[in-house]
């Protein structure tokens, strides 16, 4: 295990020009048969043009930029610009309502916010009155207004005038213990709190993030993450130091079509992109039915053999891997293509991944290795390894990272990936960063002899009915929601005297069933208070819960709208806002607990 002690970010990259400047760093794709990419080299150039319009409108070293836009090479490139002159990039959600985005760069104290486009440039204007020190607006894509706004060449033309020397003594003034970023929590429990990461954070994470796999250089991974949260950060970083090409798609909307054009080796991602493949794959099959159905069913049975083989790392015989080789061609080869048919491996985090999609993946021949990591650590701790994996479980710690558990049960870190601390937030930084160095996760968990980790839940989801039964919510949902016509979940019974839950249709297959038995409908309501499709989803529940203890089954269901990011029950990062849930539905709620 060793590690490069580099500066900065700014030599981390020249590093990888060095040994490979003329291979394709990024690549944009416009549309199916339209793509642009530049070199490594030609990026290096463009981060000095970035540093340099950054000097040229005065900003200093510590300060804050803010970039609020979707994922793109123009977000990558003012990141790294920023950080290789000393300014500290600040991510916002391109979701994020106006008020939101007022609260972050306030703040952080960002004095220039680089907007992707007219739409997040007016979410700025609506809140101008109220985040006095923010300078200037920086355009990716549309022509200014009014002196506040300029267009993103009109700033890179500014910096025509700085000097390289003068580039150059800022770039060597950025020390490893320096901020590079500073990232929002998702504020699931509260405001959002912004985790001061530094130049070491990420040049050690990257590297230990590399030494668990083999992500190499030529590979390609397509990034659809976004990169306000530091794992899609991470995972960029990550592609910089081992010389992969990051291609960037256009969005989730064309996520299927971008894997035909990027055709990746690996990718990152959250786990409703692989909950949604499956779920569309199980009722495509079924959808088809008669000899279809047999032989998908017959691939997977096959395919879950394999799977048992591998996982127990005994040889597969003979005559099972030719039976493979044939479920493989009749049907996991489509699997296989829809990534764009050159995936080794992928990841999952950010949130749990219920273990029947991993093994559902791994019987097909797709490997998803589940991950976790969290803000304050620069998104990165454990990993399962290509060669060393389980389903359930997030794997060994990755190398130069400590872990422990508490004598409460949480998970704890130590290492050069934990953040400085909550910008502007002493009393919850001494809340989270413990004796000599020690993360506090709020994750429950348990670790096995040979290292491997496994979450049972979390403290402050912790659900204590009224009987005195302590169930984590997570997991159960994670079960649950693997229904191909349940959408989201909520469990509801803290202080209850059993558990309930709200749950949103996936729409498209309950849709599909309705038709299918001669249910009218018009909206998604009238699905919604269809007493057949309540029974359907009372059904699925109860044979999904089948293996729980009686206290972790959920009793009664309540069929809501979809809980969204605009609605105020999800977090930019898709993860539930409990408390607004509870709040937002107590009626619903209520009605399930009457009379018990």
């Amino acid at each position: 295990m060793s590690f490069v002690d580099f500066t900065n970010v700014h030599q981390m990259l020249k590093a990888t020009v060095e040994r490979h400047g003329d291979l394709e760093a990024y690549r944009t794709i416009h549309a199916p048969a339209r793509t642009s990419s530049v070199t490594w080299r030609e990026f290096l150039s463009q981060v000095r043009r970035v540093g340099k319009g950054l000097i040229a409108l005065g900003v200093g070293h510590g300060d804050k930029i803010s970039i609020l836009s979707y994922s793109c090479h123009p977000w990558v490139l003012t990141d790294v610009g920023a950080e290789s002159v000393g300014a500290v990039t600040v991510g916002i959600y391109h979701t994020n309502l106006a008020k939101d985005c007022r609260y972050i760069v306030d703040h952080s104290d960002s004095v220039l916010v680089f907007a992707q486009n007219l739409e997040q440039l007016a979410k700025l204007q609506e809140e101008r009155a109220r985040i006095p020190a923010l300078r200037k607006v920086v355009l990716f894509d549309g022509a200014a207004k009014d002196d506040w706004v300029i267009s993103y060449d009109a700033f890179l033309a500014l910096g025509d005038a700085v000097t390289d020397a003068a580039l150059d003594a800022r770039i060597a003034a950025v020390g490893p213990q320096d901020l590079a970023a500073i990232v929002y929590t998702s504020g699931t429990t509260g405001i959002p709190k912004g985790a001061m990461i530094t130049h070491d954070n990420i040049t050690f994470t990257c590297q230990s993030v590399q030494q668990c796999g083999d992500a190499g250089v030529g590979d390609v991974e397509l990034l659809f993450l976004p990169l306000a949260h530091v794992f899609a950060r991470t995972v960029v970083f990550t592609a910089m130091i081992t010389a992969t090409t990051t291609v960037f798609a256009r969005g989730l909307d064309t996520l299927l079509e971008d894997m035909q054009v990027a055709r990746p080796h690996w990718f990152a991602s959250v786990p409703r992109v692989y909950e949604k493949v499956h779920s569309k794959v199980l009722a495509g099959a079924e959808a088809k039915g008669g000899v279809a159905l047999k032989i998908f069913r017959w691939a997977l049975k096959t395919g879950h053999e394999v799977s048992d083989c591998l996982l127990a790392k005994k040889p597969v015989p003979a005559g099972l891997k030719m039976r493979y080789g044939i479920a493989t061609k009749l049907v996991f080869a489509k699997i296989h293509a829809a990534f764009g048919g050159r995936v080794r491996w992928c990841i999952s985090g950010a949130a749990p991944l219920d273990p029947s999609i991993g093994k559902f993946f791994h019987a097909a021949g797709v490997l998803v290795l589940e991950g976790i990591g969290m803000t304050e650590n620069t998104s990165f701790t454990n990993l399962n390894r290509p060669d060393n994996y389980r389903f359930g479980w997030v794997g060994l710690s990755g190398p130069g990272i400590e872990q422990r558990i508490g004598a409460d049960g949480e998970v704890q870190y130590r290492g050069r990936n934990i953040m400085r601390g909550y910008y502007k937030m002493p009393e919850e930084t001494a809340e989270t960063l413990i004796d000599g160095g020690w993360q506090r996760t709020g994750d429950l968990g348990e670790i096995d002899a040979v290292g491997f980790l496994r979450i049972t839940g979390r403290k402050k989801e912790l659900i204590v009915t009224a009987g005195g039964k302590n169930i984590a919510p997570t997991a159960i949902e994670g079960v649950l929601g693997t229904s191909k016509y349940i959408n989201q979940i909520c469990v509801i019974g803290d202080r209850r005297p059993h558990l309930t839950a709200l749950v949103t249709l996936d729409m498209d297959n309950a849709k599909a069933w309705a038709t299918a038995n001669g249910i009218a409908f018009s909206t998604p309501a009238d699905l919604q208070k269809e007493p057949r499709v309540k029974q359907l989803i009372d059904s699925e529940i109860a044979a999904h819960e089948s293996e729980f203890a009686t206290f972790e089954q959920v009793k009664k269901v309540a069929i809501v709208d979809e809980f969204t990011i605009a609605n105020g029950l999800l977090t930019p990062t898709l993860k539930l806002k409990r408390s607004v849930i509870h709040e937002r539905h107590a009626k619903a709620i209520d009605a399930m607990y009457a009379g018990t």
